[in-house]
């Protein structure tokens, strides 16, 4: 007999690209156009130096990401405009928050679960969103990211719940399915309004 289903008390939402535009990969493609390099090139450059420097898991500073982007990438500037240009391409998207107040006034627990650097400290001090959430597990203070499968499991025990009661959200294919084979239910984020039909499967009135 199949163990009935748990229903969904929780739900876990990325940063960027599902509560704001990709700042990450707008500005990294930005910055490769101005060196002319193939920008999705340079987002897989990106993506592996931030873990690869140790930078996304606290183990690393930025300065060791930017060095090491550097030398796999050929790319120069000053570390601060480097960092604004990805920042500044950070923006939050109001719909989404709404939709969080929405679910957090009906009884879900809200969370993010962010694959971020401290920078993500610096986009709460310029646009104070933090209070709109329940918890906020960011991989530079948790100390493990999302491309390790363990981080889920985690997430899910420090908000007191397990793995079958939580929605996960976000862009990455990847991650969906990481969350997916941890126990958890999970969405690849597209946009607002298929996020919202997709939510009366898993959420009925």
């Amino acid at each position: 007999m199949e163990p009935e289903e748990k229903p969904i008390t929780t739900l876990l939402f990325d940063y960027g690209g599902v509560l704001a535009e990709e700042g990450f990969r707008e500005g990294l493609a930005e910055i490769a156009r101005r060196h002319g390099l193939d920008p999705d090139w340079m987002l897989r450059q990106g993506m592996d130096a931030v873990y690869d420097s140790g930078y996304v898991t606290g183990r690393g500073t930025e300065a060791d990401f930017w060095r090491l982007l550097e030398a796999r990438t050929g790319i120069t500037g000053d570390e601060a405009r480097l960092r604004e240009e990805i920042l500044q391409r950070f923006r939050l998207r109001p719909e989404m928050l709404a939709l969080v107040d929405e679910l957090r006034s009906r009884g879900f627990r809200v969370a993010i679960l962010s694959d971020q650097t401290d920078w993500l400290d610096r986009l709460e001090a310029r646009d104070r969103f933090f209070h709109h959430f329940d918890r906020v597990f960011n991989s530079h203070h948790l100390g493990m990211g999302k491309r390790d499968p363990r981080t889920f499991r985690v997430v899910a025990c420090r908000m007191g719940v397990e793995p079958g009661e939580v929605l996960f959200i976000d862009d990455s294919p990847g991650n969906v399915e990481r969350a997916r084979r941890a126990g958890m239910k999970a969405l690849r984020f597209e946009n607002t309004e298929a996020f919202r039909e997709a939510l009366d499967r898993f959420l009925p009135q």
